[in-house]
């Protein structure tokens, strides 16, 4: 059976990477933490890996906006790599932060355009958010419904979030997580593409009040991919969610394991296909 291997990239104030190559290997998969440096030093050793990510903190201490720095010099040095691994379909995710890096490096929402078409800014409460929130899943579409083609593009299913249910619950750690399309018909485009993968939402699936919504995002948006579906970006943490007792109801899905780690198998299974 083939080992999948998978890239966790940091940096100066990367203070995730430990939990998240831990969750991969939870799911069998092998977990190497890479600085960026290496990276720029040796570029295409990104193509040895099968799974690439952007995991949560503070990158370079969030100067100038959160993750903007480090988008900045991953677009400059390695954006031909990055871009060419995105295309090929192997999965990507980022994570908290490290979805901040992929919305300003462009990778989010258009793999294609590669070019910065929404943010993620400061939170309307104007502090840091740490807490339990609730998330409404993508809605799975089927080939046959007459929603699947719009201008004869099918609709994103997202791999990472196969199997899961339509309510879940993971935790949010950040400052800057309002999720902001740049006009109406991004947003529009995102609704239409399936591309919107968590929501946030009241624990019985409505509207969510302060705290939980905890940013002010547009339309509640937790989490996003591309058109096709292989690259993730999402505000909250499915790394620290892949046991069940650390949650602080114990809530599960099998007794012993969190939401987190049904998005982490779903990508590593996907890469050992």
């Amino acid at each position: 059976m083939k080992k999948v291997r998978a890239l966790i990239l940091r940096t100066a104030g990367t203070n995730c990477d430990c939990e998240t190559q831990s969750a991969f290997e939870l799911c069998g998969a092998v977990g190497e933490k890479a600085h960026i440096n290496a990276l720029i030093k040796d570029k295409d050793k990104i193509f040895e890996y099968d799974i690439l990510v952007f995991p949560g903190g503070f990158s370079y201490g969030d100067d100038i906006a959160s993750g903007k720095i480090l988008a900045n010099e991953i677009k400059n040095k390695l954006g031909a790599q990055i871009k060419k691994f995105a295309l090929s379909g192997r999965p990507i995710i980022g994570i908290c932060n490290g979805f901040q890096v992929l919305v300003k490096m462009g990778l989010l929402p258009d793999t294609d355009l590669f070019e910065q078409v929404s943010t993620l800014s400061y939170n309307d409460s104007a502090k840091f958010e740490c807490r339990w929130t609730y998330l409404k899943t993508q809605k799975k579409v089927s080939e046959n419904s007459k929603a699947v083609i719009k201008n004869r593009v099918k609709r994103a299913e997202c791999l990472w979030t196969q199997g899961l249910p339509e309510i879940i619950s993971l935790p949010v750690a950040h400052g800057e997580g309002k999720f902001m399309p740049k006009d109406k018909n991004l947003l529009e485009e995102l609704n239409n593409n399936n591309q919107i993968v968590f929501r946030y939402c009241a624990k019985d699936g409505g509207e969510p009040n302060y705290p939980l919504s905890p940013n002010g995002s547009v339309e509640q948006i937790a989490g996003i991919c591309n058109k096709k579906g292989n690259v993730f970006g999402l505000m909250p943490h499915p790394e620290r969610y892949v046991y069940a007792l650390q949650h602080p109801a114990r809530e599960t899905y099998n007794g012993l394991h969190g939401w987190g780690k049904i998005i982490f198998q779903n990508a590593v299974d996907y890469a050992r296909r």
